[in-house]
């Protein structure tokens, strides 16, 4: 099947040259774009794109999408990170395989109507029977490109951890089924739909051993390597108490640096761990929203830039930023490092490489995260004709003014969002479902 994109306004490649196109045409054949130009015609299907700015799909870092079913709860709401994580514990120790499902559904239905295409996941609990199937099957559902990681807990309460004993595994359990799901779901090829990650929680869930165990597991099948570090001050002086180092050196210790790695947060990097990280081109997925509601910090994403760390954006879990909309954390991700470094520190177009062609490059994804030909069609079309962008002198500057949801967004050249709606389930009905689980979990 042929699809055109006519006649788009503005087409914001994120190409090598980032070049900027008007009144554009993009053809796309089995799932890839395979001519950019003007007057294009023959096709099966036609999209028109007139009033629209088109950009690549977005990429989202990180995620941790069960907790959909946990926004804004109470008792959590004005907490740091580890009494934050305490509170909410014992609530996702009563999920089950459904739970998993469904909120993995509405977060990914979210994420598609905020412009994003390809996503990462985080699942690191797996109470009552979950599995990280049961995420992949929901986003098979949805349509999305997908990278989950098959996270773990293996350091309860009783051990000196975070979490409580009833969420922790057997690390020898855990290895065992990280090869399971690879062997099972990871698809390595140009344009796969799935790949597979290994993602111990933390450094304060884990164990030394299972965090070098899971290096050299994830080096072996080829796969890559995702965890959380130095988020804020706490999470340092945890570091500094276990370990006797702080989190870059222990990441680099237990061979948790190199282009097959990317960590979540990053807010506490000092200068050495950013030029270790740049050196050894270690990403970051940084989560501007979660740290603003968890009180972490602004990360040092200009110097990390400037060094040459690998940087993408991630919502992070809905449970500490309570929304997943991935063109809104562009553009806090702008604001934050103007606030914290004046207003060039960065543009608009900056944000948006970083949450396009900048995620691509940290989920190891270079067919991804950018509309040249040979590249695969996830692509968001932006209507500007609306009241957000009314006035804009440049409506290429999303995310000064503009929408923060999609008209159209094709995935893999399918479209996942028509008209503002997501095509590919029921979501009226999934939210309803979602609703009552909720429900259930508040009794």
């Amino acid at each position: 099947m042929t699809s055109l994109i006519k006649n788009a306004s503005t087409l914001l490649t994120m190409d090598t040259t980032q070049s900027e196109l008007t009144n554009a045409d993009i053809r796309i054949e089995h799932g890839a774009i395979t001519e950019i130009g003007h007057g294009l015609t023959g096709a099966d299907e036609t999209i028109d794109a007139r009033g629209c700015v088109v950009t690549p799909g977005l990429v989202n870092t990180h995620h941790h999408l069960y907790q959909t079913l946990t926004r804004a709860v109470p008792g959590g709401q004005d907490a740091l990170l580890f009494g934050w994580l305490q509170t909410l514990y014992p609530i996702w120790a009563r999920f089950g395989p459904e739970e998993m499902f469904i909120s993995a559904q509405i977060g990914l239905a979210e994420l598609a109507l905020s412009g994003c295409t390809l996503t990462s996941d985080h699942l690191y609990l797996y109470p009552n029977g979950a599995r990280l199937d049961d995420t992949i099957a929901a986003a098979q559902d949805i349509g999305m490109r997908f990278h989950p990681t098959r996270g773990a807990m293996s350091i309860g309460e009783s051990d000196g951890g975070l979490p409580p004993d009833a969420l922790v595994e057997d690390e020898a359990a855990i290895l065992e089924d990280c090869i399971r799901l690879i062997d099972a779901h990871h698809d390595a090829s140009d344009g796969s739909m799935v790949r597979v990650g290994v993602a111990p929680c933390s450094p304060f869930s884990v164990s030394r051993d299972l965090m070098r165990d899971a290096a050299l597991l994830a080096r072996d099948k080829g796969v890559m390597l995702h965890t959380h570090l130095a988020e804020n001050d706490e999470d340092i002086a945890y570091s500094l108490e276990k370990f006797g180092c702080r989190p870059g050196q222990y990441a680099e210790d237990l061979g948790w640096t190199g282009p097959d790695v990317w960590h979540a947060h990053c807010v506490k990097l000092d200068g050495h761990e950013i030029d270790l990280f740049a050196k050894s081109r270690t990403g970051v997925a940084h989560c501007p929203c979660s740290n603003c509601r968890l009180g972490s910090g602004i990360a040092p994403v200009r110097a990390m830039r400037d060094a040459g760390v690998p940087v993408g954006l991630g919502v992070d879990g809905s449970a500490s930023n309570d929304a997943g909309n991935l063109v809104a954390e562009a553009r806090q991700a702008m604001l934050l490092q103007r606030v914290a470094n004046g207003a060039n520190a960065m543009s608009a177009r900056e944000a948006l490489f970083i949450v396009t062609r900048g995620g691509a490059d940290v989920l190891g994804r270079p067919d991804c995260g950018q509309i040249a030909v040979g590249k695969r069609a996830d692509i968001a079309i932006w209507d500007v004709t609306g009241v957000e962008s009314a006035g804009s002198w440049d409506p290429a500057a999303l995310l000064l003014a503009g929408p923060t949801r999609v008209k159209h967004l094709l995935v893999e050249g399918r479209q996942v969002v028509r008209d503002g709606h997501v095509t590919t389930i029921d979501l009226p009905r999934v939210i309803e479902r979602q609703t009552a689980l909720a429900q259930r979990l508040m009794g």
